[in-house]
């Protein structure tokens, strides 16, 4: 049984079927991010002076990552063009390109995931803080004294896995700075730029340390959320590019109108994702 309609348009909306799916499919969406950055804008609001962060990001980053995404809009709609065109070689090409687009920019997203969880606080007993790149930790073995370096941080103490001895921690190493308040760390003043030098921090001196992972404060938690899940509609969108270029294309040689449309479909998709980031970039990144 043929299914009507996934050619030819509705008589009813003026789309075929899967065009008619994806826009109500992509109406959810924008009630999820709508919901997100609503978020986003009430908690800002409602942060206490000097607690929301400013210029954590990396802009350069970012601003790469925009045009990446900005391109593969360009490739993806030119693939669809060239099926329209019969030019099924060139559907191949700029598909291709949309992919490898995607693929450079999940990896930069990774990197400045990767920076954020090697960037650590310290707030010191004092209440002054130490904020930078995690450089080493030094432990003392129980009993023996044995000192370790790790350059990474595996909590206040740890067991090692060869040995039942257990290792308590004497000091961090940051590459940073100290700041009397959380202020002078989240809201730099503009143009400022803190001198960075390696900081070891005693045990004793430690009332608090972490990374600059989504638990660290609400900016963080939700740049991570948004993000994340910007990324992840990436990764889906990319699978389903990347099977419409592999096993999916061979519905092109049986009936090339239908490919033609599940190519438009899935490129209505990646604008949607290209549109988000568009408004993720200036709220996290510039404001």
């Amino acid at each position: 049984m043929d299914i009507p309609y996934t050619v030819q348009p509705r008589p009813d909306t003026g789309a075929y079927n899967a065009k008619v799916g994806i826009w109500l499919f992509l109406a959810s969406e924008v009630m999820l991010f709508g919901g997100l950055f609503s978020a986003y804008i009430l908690l800002r609001v409602g942060a206490p002076d000097g607690t929301w962060t400013h210029g954590l990001l990396n802009v350069t980053l970012g601003t790469i990552n925009t045009v990446i995404l900005a391109l593969s809009a360009i490739t993806t709609l030119m693939a669809w063009a060239a099926c329209k065109m019969r030019m099924f070689d060139r559907f191949k090409l700029f598909q291709a390109f949309t992919i490898i687009l995607a693929l450079a920019f999940l990896g930069i997203k990774a990197y400045e995931y990767r920076d954020k969880f090697l960037h650590y606080q310290v707030r010191k007993v004092d209440g002054r803080y130490v904020d930078g790149h995690f450089q080493a930790a030094t432990y003392l073995g129980k009993g023996s004294n044995a000192e370790r370096v790790e350059h990474s941080y595996r909590g206040k103490s740890f067991v090692d896995g060869t040995t039942t001895n257990e290792f308590t921690l004497a000091s961090v190493t940051l590459n940073g700075f100290e700041a009397e308040t959380l202020k002078e760390i989240n809201q730099p003043q503009p143009g400022h730029k803190h001198a960075h030098s390696e900081i070891t921090v005693p045990a004793a001196q430690i009332k608090k340390i972490g990374n600059y992972g989504p638990k660290h404060n609400t900016f963080t938690a939700i740049y991570f959320t948004l993000t994340s899940l910007h990324a992840l509609h990436i990764v889906g969108g990319m699978i389903v590019l990347a099977y419409l270029w592999g096993p999916g294309s061979r519905m092109w040689q049986t009936d090339p109108e239908r490919f033609t449309n599940r190519v438009e479909v899935s490129g209505l998709f990646w604008h949607f994702v290209d549109l988000v980031w568009i408004f993720l970039f200036p709220v996290l990144y510039l404001t």
